[in-house]
């Protein structure tokens, strides 16, 4: 903004004169350009709620005033309705009104200006600078480890907070080892103890963290508000469960933090799961194997018995179609058997070598012979020629 003046880069007319319009746009410009948004705390003067919906009203001190507006979108959200007198703080974007000239506040959001307003603007502060560098955004948010062997809880050793999430771990999931690094979660030094944790966890080697504790009043808890403690939260290299007071009690961390529990004994169910189910969704499991199985093995059985089926009748086809080659082939031998003319009153003569006498040449006198018959053998000899 050095060296900028009101009428930096805009023309001016031929005559020389500016229109007021022209002048209220720039201061507008001007303005708006020149300032953040802002908290400004002072006290309501004139305050007026329109049926559209919009309030008006003057912020002021001893030394000064300025007006103010709320559109209606956001005075509809507003925890704090105005009220003459009423000493608050206002998040709001200076601008000019250009049909007036008139510089104004457009108010985001009230507080009230007393020890709680002191509190919230606190925590409106550092939730804002959580969001401007991206720790706020769900995206980076990362899903917890379903079977989680080791757990760091940075936590008070002497608390409430401690004892529940042990004895839930130790119902739901024995097996898990829990690594506890201590820390005040309350008083002076409770910040800088739990960011010192938080680091520490960094180097241990776990699969999921939970940090918290249990109930108390907004000042108990306000050490898991602080901008330092949720950064570290941010910071840690493994999923991360904030569990801080009860269901109702929302802090930084909470935001900040992979998964929000509303208590301890949430954020330790939120953890493990649960033995039995595990046991009885095995068991599920198995029951659908063996039937799935059981099916496969009949079908199987099923497939073989088809199969044995067709092996039977394949080898059964096989063998008639030999045994009618056989049949075949026996009763061509049989025809051109010597057999057949034998029994048709023939006779075949042979040497005691064996050898068939086919001529007469064969038959010397007194040569002994067989002569084969259908029935047998007969002995016989050459008597004459």
């Amino acid at each position: 903004m050095a060296g900028l003046t009101l009428f930096d880069g805009v023309a001016a007319p031929t005559d020389g004169a500016w229109s007021v319009l022209q002048v209220t746009q720039r201061a507008r410009q001007l303005v708006e350009a020149g300032f953040p948004r802002l908290w400004v705390r002072g006290e309501i003067g004139g305050f007026k709620s329109y049926q559209s919906g919009h309030w008006y009203f003057a912020l002021r001190d001893r030394q000064a005033q300025v007006r103010c507006v709320m559109w209606r979108s956001d005075a509809e959200q507003s925890a704090v309705r105005p009220e003459e007198g009423l000493e608050v703080f206002a998040h709001a974007e200076p601008t000019v009104w250009e049909e007036r000239g008139e510089f104004r506040l457009t108010v985001r959001q009230l507080l009230p200006a007393r020890p709680e307003g002191d509190w919230q603007l606190k925590l409106e502060r550092a939730r804002q600078a959580l969001l401007r560098d991206g720790l706020l955004d769900p995206a980076r948010k990362r899903p917890l480890p379903r079977f989680p062997r080791r757990v760091a809880l940075v936590t008070s050793p002497d608390g409430a907070a401690l004892r529940d999430i042990v004895a839930v771990l130790a119902r739901r999931w024995p097996s898990i080892e829990v690594l506890l690094v201590p820390a005040r979660v309350q008083g002076e030094t409770a910040a800088r103890e739990v960011c010192h944790a938080l680091a520490l966890v960094n180097r241990l080697p776990v699969d999921v963290v939970i940090v918290g504790r249990g109930g108390g009043s907004r000042e108990d808890l306000w050490t898991f508000n602080i901008e330092a403690v949720a950064r570290a939260v941010a910071a840690v290299r493994v999923p991360t469960v904030s569990a801080v007071g009860h269901e109702t009690d929302v802090t930084l961390t909470d935001l900040v933090a992979d998964v929000r529990a509303p208590t301890p004994s949430a954020a330790a169910e939120a953890i493990v799961p649960d033995r039995a189910e595990q046991r009885d969704r095995l068991r599920a499991v198995a029951r659908r194997l063996t039937i799935g199985l059981g099916g496969r093995v009949e079908l199987g059985a099923q497939r073989v018995e088809r199969t044995a089926d067709r092996l039977t009748a394949g080898a059964t086809a096989a063998l008639e179609r030999g045994r009618a080659r056989v049949e075949r082939l026996g009763t061509a031998l049989d025809a051109l058997s010597p057999l057949k003319v034998l029994a048709r009153g023939y006779a075949v003569a042979r040497g005691d070598d064996g050898r068939l006498l086919r001529r007469t040449a064969d038959f010397p006198s007194e040569r002994a012979f067989r002569l084969t018959v259908q029935d047998g053998d007969v002995r016989a000899r050459v008597e004459a020629k």
